[in-house]
């Protein structure tokens, strides 16, 4: 679009949209971030030869930013929650014991795999830890799938059997 088109444009329809504006959202900071985006959005897109009205093409391209702010805000905001729904809510903690219970446990597996050899490790790293597919390990480190295969029940025999040993 050209500059030219855009200020007329601007100089023709802002204060309508703003005030239209004003009266979707209450904030005059967010009124003049969502005036500023419309003709930003505007100048960017420009009103192609498709667009017949181009004050209704404002005002579809301002309303599109309210709609977005205003699910933005819903997202953001929290609700306070009466004192007896809160004591209702189950506590999400983990208990102390079960938590270094967890880290021993950790430690088990870790000390289980270094038992393992290099290339077997590397495997269950990639496929477990990383989350990479059979195939992607294999491209990773030149080898087939089956041998990733082969590895990987490997080193979760192993693992298995370090922990039962427990």
């Amino acid at each position: 679009m050209a500059e030219r088109d855009l200020t007329v444009l601007f100089l023709a329809h802002r204060r309508e949209l703003e005030v239209y504006l004003a009266r979707q959202v209450q904030c005059r900071d967010t009124v003049a971030d969502l005036l500023q985006e419309t003709f930003a959005r505007v100048a960017q897109r420009g009103v192609g030869p498709g667009v017949n009205n181009a004050r209704a093409y404002l005002y579809r391209t301002a309303r599109n930013l309210v709609i977005d702010h205003v699910r933005r805000e819903e997202r953001r905001q929290t609700r306070p929650l009466p004192p007896a729904m809160l004591a209702d809510l189950p506590d999400s903690a983990v208990p102390a014991d079960r938590a270094f219970e967890a880290r021993q446990g950790l430690e088990r597996l870790s000390a289980a795999m270094k038992e393992l050899p290099q290339r077997t490790q590397e495997v269950f790293q990639l496929n477990r830890v990383e989350g990479l597919t059979y195939g992607e390990v294999a491209e990773h480190l030149g080898i087939s799938e089956s041998s990733v295969q082969k590895h990987l029940a490997r080193a979760l025999l192993h693992a298995m059997q370090c922990l039962k040993s427990l």
